[in-house]
Parts: structure tokens; sequence; C-alpha cells
């Protein structure tokens, strides 16, 4: 992974207040569920799931967790049948003799097994070790209720005790987790399709939304726990393909239209809690995609009050990025305000940029179309400008491939062209099968939010088996590893691999990567209807 941390410590924001206020009125409410674990479970290794580690059925019974006596190293896991995102407490009690020195205890919160075999205290990584979901606590007084303030995001807990004195032992019971979504279950309406892979590849999409449906659309109820632009334009196509709520939608519109920079500019994602603070983080294209998810929302619901009262927002974010582009129409892009496309920075991006902004503008002119903007001929010409310098000095007609500056052919370039449909039908089927002769297989790119894009891609080009070959082998692999939901990051070809140099702090429920509900909803139900 090559990231870059960026720091603009002298930006000043807006704060529209009345856009702020509508973001609030659109606050779903938090569904609270009381789980229970199913079994208890020991580590072992299994190099058929992931890192080569897995889980078995302890000898121990969960149903008689309170015969369990701990003493200074014991440990015991608890296994709460699927992912769960939500607060955890358990009582906590004593045997032997009286308690003559304090429990000191570990508590470790897993969303896979190969958590559980990772240490905290190896973890080297460049990401913050705040994030790893470990508790060490004293306790001087038993019996008691611990009730821990954080919401996590786990399947496994594993419980240690790291000591208590000789004379006596810890007994745990009654552990339960409240879990909490803002996902109606009541509003799904599950597909039942006939190819088993598949339907578990959809299943457990479904999940990964719903896990990520909080007080916003969260990339990862583990790590980061905040609203994303370029995770929200995907998880609101997958909203509107099962639970269907639009307010979620809708109040994070408003968060990100409410807190501009002075110059107009969207941050790249805003944090929700203890209060409403946009970020000092921007993306080219998370703030282009301000207009593709009103565009996509009044597609899927239709709301003409809406994209007016928006619009003014998403054409400032349409101005700022015309602005890049050189009199021929090429976009000349700005380091301070990079272009993502994906994680790596190995492959060149301006040419999957410029695709992106003419994705965009499409969108955009059909909106400026809907308010009536007198300007629409102004971006009706940039459009034909941008789109014919891609035709004319971007594409290699005899490779039938799109290439970058420096003369190199990737598979985003040709993703996002065939996305954007600057070519015809016919042309972009020609494009994708040459992007798998010469491109395939996939290299070098680990994260379900590209993979989405190549996947769309390929179904766009009317390749759909490739497509559902492509889906399989990736989100499959994912589940053939012991996933219950989908993962921030995943590169087939290095299964173990992690973006932060350990497990411990991966995100295993990440927002980005729930699309296939969408994929297969819009291109093999939909579609053949």
């Amino acid at each position: 992974m090559a990231f870059t941390f960026q720091i603009n410590n002298d930006l000043k924001f807006n704060h529209d207040e009345v856009l702020l206020r509508k973001s609030e009125e659109n606050r779903p409410d938090i569904k609270i569920e009381t789980i229970t674990p199913t079994r208890m479970v020991d580590v072992v290794e299994d190099e058929t799931k992931l890192n080569g580690i897995s889980v078995v059925t302890s000898e121990k019974d969960v149903m008689s967790l309170k015969d369990y006596g701990l003493m200074r190293d014991d440990k015991l896991i608890l296994d709460f049948g699927d992912h769960r995102v939500g607060t955890f407490q358990m009582d906590i009690d004593q045997t032997g003799s009286p308690m003559d020195a304090p429990l000191y205890m570990r508590l470790k919160f897993a969303e896979m097994p190969a958590e559980l075999a990772a240490e905290s205290a190896d973890y080297d990584g460049w990401l913050s070790r705040s994030w790893i979901q470990e508790e060490l606590i004293h306790i001087d007084e038993l019996p008691v209720t611990l009730k821990l303030p954080r919401r996590y995001s786990f399947r496994y807990v594993e419980i240690k005790v790291i000591d208590t004195s000789p004379k006596w032992q810890a007994v745990f019971s009654n552990p339960v987790v409240m879990t909490e979504t803002t996902a109606d279950y009541s509003r799904l309406q599950p597909l039942e399709l006939e190819d088993v892979e598949l339907q578990k590849i959809y299943n457990v999409g479904v999940k990964t939304l719903a896990d990520c449906m909080q007080d916003v659309f969260e990339d990862g109820p583990k790590r980061d726990r905040r609203l994303w632009l370029g995770d929200l334009r995907l998880q609101a196509l997958a909203n509107y393909a099962t639970f269907d709520q639009t307010d979620l939608v809708k109040r994070c519109l408003y968060l990100f239209a409410g807190m501009t920079t002075e110059e107009g500019k969207i941050s790249a994602n805003v944090f929700v809690k203890p209060q409403n603070v946009p970020d000092d983080t921007f993306l080219f294209e998370y703030s282009l995609f301000f207009i593709s998810t009103l565009y996509d929302l009044h597609q899927a619901h239709p709301d003409i009050e809406l994209v007016k009262e928006l619009y003014p927002i998403a054409k400032k974010q349409m101005d700022i990025t015309l602005g890049m582009f050189d009199e021929n129409g090429k976009l000349v892009p700005d380091e301070d305000y990079p272009v993502f496309v994906d994680w790596s920075n190995e492959f060149n991006k301006d040419t999957a940029g410029q695709a992106e902004v003419i994705y965009v503008l499409k969108q955009f002119i059909a909106l400026a179309e809907q308010t009536g903007d007198m300007d629409i001929a102004s971006y009706q010409n940039q459009l034909y400008k941008i789109s014919n310098y891609a035709k004319d000095q971007l594409f290699d007609s005899e490779k039938r491939l799109f290439v970058t500056t420096g003369g190199e052919y990737n598979i985003a370039s040709q993703v996002w062209m065939v996305l954007a449909h600057v070519m015809s039908d016919e042309e972009n089927k020609a494009i994708m099968q040459s992007m798998i002769e010469k491109l395939f297989p996939v290299k070098n790119i680990a994260t379900p939010y590209m993979y989405h894009h190549i996947v769309e891609a390929l179904f766009e080009a009317g390749l759909k088996e490739e497509a559902v070959r492509l889906m399989k082998d990736y989100w499959g692999k994912m589940i053939a590893l012991g996933a219950d939901t989908y993962w921030e990051a995943f590169d087939p070809d290095h299964p173990d691999y992690s973006p932060y140099g350990s497990p411990i702090v991966n995100s295993y429920c990440h927002a980005w990567s729930c699309t296939p509900v969408y994929l297969i909803k819009k291109y093999l139900v939909d579609a053949q209807q």
C-alpha cells in the first residue's frame, strides 16, 4: 500500500447550519439486539484459512461457562456465531479463597481467527496501534458486571487472565454483545439465486453492508469508523439494491454539503463524533463522487427538490475539477489533490482520472438539465473536448487499449474509460477483451474497491461470464478463507497481505467491499427481468 497522510491545518471550513440540521433530521435509529455466544473455540493451524489459522469447537461447553475457574495465563475464546458490531458486557465473580489481589485480565476482540494468533506487542506497522481491539483491565472487587464503553467489531472474544492469586480463580458468565446497526432488515427482500456460490457471495455482501450502516455509512466499523465519499457512493448503490434506506444516504450527502472549504471543495471524509468535523484530506475523484451519489439517489428515488438544493455544491466540485484541464482537454494532475483510483501508487493514474471526470461529467450534465442551469452548454462543450482528447490522444487503436503518460497500459485506465462509455459499446467490448488478453490475470491490486470497478466494467462491456468468474475468484475466495464479511484489502495471490504489516489492525468488514449485492442484482437479476 502507498498512502500519504495529508495535513492541512490552515484550512477554514464553512458550516452551513441549515444543511447540517437536515443531516440530523435524516439520522436513522440505531437498532440494538442482544446476542449471546454460540460456542467456545480453540485456535488451530489450518493452511486452507486466512494466515493459516482457524478455530475448532472447544471441549469446554459455553453453556457451562460459569463452571470454569481461570487462574494465571488461563484463557478461553467465545464465538458469537457471526460478525457482530456493538458493545460487550459480562458478569465476573471469583471462587476459592477470599480475593487477596486484584484480577488482571485481557480481552481481545477479533473479526477473524488470524487476529487471535497475532500479538499486539509484535505490531510495528505505520497505522496507529490504538486501533488494536484489546483491553487490559484491573478489577479490585468481585462480583461485578463488566460493561465496556467502546464499540467493537468482532466475532470472537478471547478472555485471558493475566494474574489473580494462587488462592482463587476468576469465573465468567453471561457474556453478551448488544449489536448496533441502522440497517432495517424488515425492508430487505433477499434474492434467491440458483447459483449456490453467488448466493453465498450475495449474503455475505448484505451482512457487510448492514454492519457498516451505523450513524452514517461507515467505511469500517472496526477501524476508521468514519464517512468516506468514495465508500459512500458504492454503499449507496448497494443500499438501493437491498435495504433501500434513502434517509441514511441523504444524511451523508447533507454532511458533506454542509462542511466545505472556503473555496467550496468537499473533504474526502468527515467525522460525526463527538461533533461534525470535516477531515483535512482531499482526493480528486472523491469530491467528484458527491455528484455521482446525488445522481444515483435521484435515479433510484427521484427528488428534484433535493437535487436543486444540493446542485450548487455539486457544481462547485465540477468547476474546481474542470479547472485542472489544459486547453486541449488533458487532465493536469495536482499532487495536493491526488487522483486516488486505488491504494497503489505503482501505476500511472492520469488516464483513469480523465475517464473518471468524463463519467461524472455526464451525470452532472443530467442533473444540470433537471435544474435548468443556464450554463449547461459550456459543460457539454467541456465534455466534448475532454472526451475527444481521450479518443484522439489516449486510445491506441492498434492495441485496442488506452495508454497513459509515459506509454503505460494498465487495467485502471481501461476500466474507467469503459465505465465512462467514452467509446461505443462494440469498442468497449473489444477494449475489455484486449485488456483480458494483455493485462490479465489481475496483479498487484489488493482492494475490493478496484475489483468492483473491474467487474462492473466487464458487465458494462457485455462480458457477463468473465465478470461472474472474477467475482467468484475474488469475493468467493474470501469466503473460502473464512470471511463472514468482506475485507478492506485482499490480494488473492498473497492472501496473508496486510497493508499495515499485521492482521491485527486489518479491517475485515469494510464498506467498499459490499458491492456484489449491487452487481448481482443489477446485472444478473434485473437484467433478466
